[in-house]
């Protein structure tokens, strides 16, 4: 991730709705949520507010959307959070490891593998 992309993500970011958002979309998992489900979720916000939100996130690429039939689903763009972290981890330590330990420690996921029973 370069400068430009770090930017846009953290100004995408730096609303509170749009953070809410990543952040439920993150807990979703890849299977991700439809667009209604996101905006129940934030409040029954409308879903013009809603769209915006998604734009927004999307254009940031923090949020990727599919269609499935009439819904669109939206899922976190594991890559690009995993890009900014590293964007924002890149220099750390200056040769001394003992500075990012508790940062490193606190990203290490205790997530469990998500099956996929549609290809089981």
């Amino acid at each position: 991730m370069n400068e430009k992309q770090a930017l846009d993500a953290f100004a995408a970011l730096s609303q509170e709705t749009r953070l809410r958002i990543v952040r439920l979309l993150v807990t979703a998992g890849p299977q991700g949520l439809p667009a209604g489900a996101i905006g129940e979720a934030m409040d029954g916000a409308s879903s013009s507010r809603m769209s915006f939100h998604l734009s927004q996130l999307e254009h940031a690429g923090l949020v990727v959307s599919r269609r499935e039939g009439r819904s669109i689903i939206y899922s976190a763009a594991y890559p690009a959070l995993a890009g900014l972290i590293a964007f924002l981890m890149r220099d750390c330590c200056q040769g001394h490891p003992e500075v990012c330990n508790p940062a490193v420690a606190a990203l290490s996921c205790q997530c469990e593998p998500v099956e996929d029973h549609a290809h089981a």
